[in-house]
């Protein structure tokens, strides 16, 4: 018998086109959880890790910085947040060539792994919308309901290909038959652990690896809103409301022609 195929694919940069951690910053500030002072903060972060290569100097601080940000932090009220950011608003934005990339695998009977440095309160629920049959992610401490700031478990460099080995014992997966994508550096191991191993978009350090070892290098380039790329029949608020008005604006004016003629 064949045994099962995985893709594994990296989140921030590769499927998001920012980072899936740092994108839910303003719906946190509105829940209150964070003040705008912070809100600033993870913006400027957010720039910083788009603009360049994420090594293991900025990941450290990032997570630093993310792990203190949340201390005291209701784990209810980020997962309420962070799904109703998922259903209600444009973020986070994906790119559609790693949609499609997703959809095609699917077709090919792959199974899909997520796999994250981002906190599984939000990796969880996207890899939902994009239909991943498996989860890596960094798991945040809680205690009482709430985050304590430490962090319990860190998918990260050479974490995420141990996870990716693991899994694929206790699955069966044939690693040499597996994919990986990923933009970074720090996900070397992580590429390194599979047959087919891609880069996408990568930083100046990944793009010098993929070449000399050969590795394919794929360009996204085209982010769309994930909730309407994956549901693009699935009315909006704003087309809803719409519509309502519109309903009832035929509604009233049938009402006023019944009344002039029976007058």
């Amino acid at each position: 018998m064949p045994r099962p195929t995985a893709a594994f694919f990296d989140l921030d940069k590769t499927i998001i086109a920012k980072s899936s951690a740092l994108a839910f910053s303003r719906e946190f500030q509105a829940g209150g959880l964070i003040s705008r002072r912070a809100m600033l903060r993870s913006a400027y972060a957010q720039f910083v890790f788009f603009i360049g290569g994420a090594d293991h100097d900025q990941m450290d601080k990032m997570r630093e910085f993310m792990s203190q940000l949340v201390i005291g932090w209701d784990v209810a009220t980020v997962r309420e947040i962070v799904t109703d950011t998922l259903l209600n608003t444009v973020e986070p934005l994906v790119f559609d060539e790693a949609v499609n990339l997703i959809e095609q695998h699917r077709l090919d009977g792959h199974d899909i792994v997520i796999v994250s440095a981002s906190g599984s309160e939000v990796v969880e629920p996207i890899g939902q919308m994009l239909g991943a049959d498996r989860v890596i992610a960094t798991r945040l401490e809680i205690v009482d309901g709430k985050y304590s700031g430490g962090i319990e478990y860190y998918a990260y460099a050479e974490e995420k290909a141990r996870a990716i080995v693991e899994l694929a014992a206790d699955v069966g997966y044939d690693l040499a038959e597996c994919y990986a994508y990923s933009d970074s550096i720090t996900d070397v191991h992580m590429l390194e652990v599979v047959g087919h191993p891609y880069a996408v978009n990568p930083d100046k350090e990944l793009r010098r690896v993929a070449v000399e070892r050969g590795w394919p290098i794929l360009t996204f380039t085209r982010p769309v809103a994930l909730r309407q790329r994956l549901m693009p029949g699935r009315p909006t608020l704003a087309a809803l409301a719409v519509t309502g008005a519109v309903a009832l604006g035929g509604v009233l004016w049938a009402q006023h022609r019944r009344t002039r003629a029976s007058a």
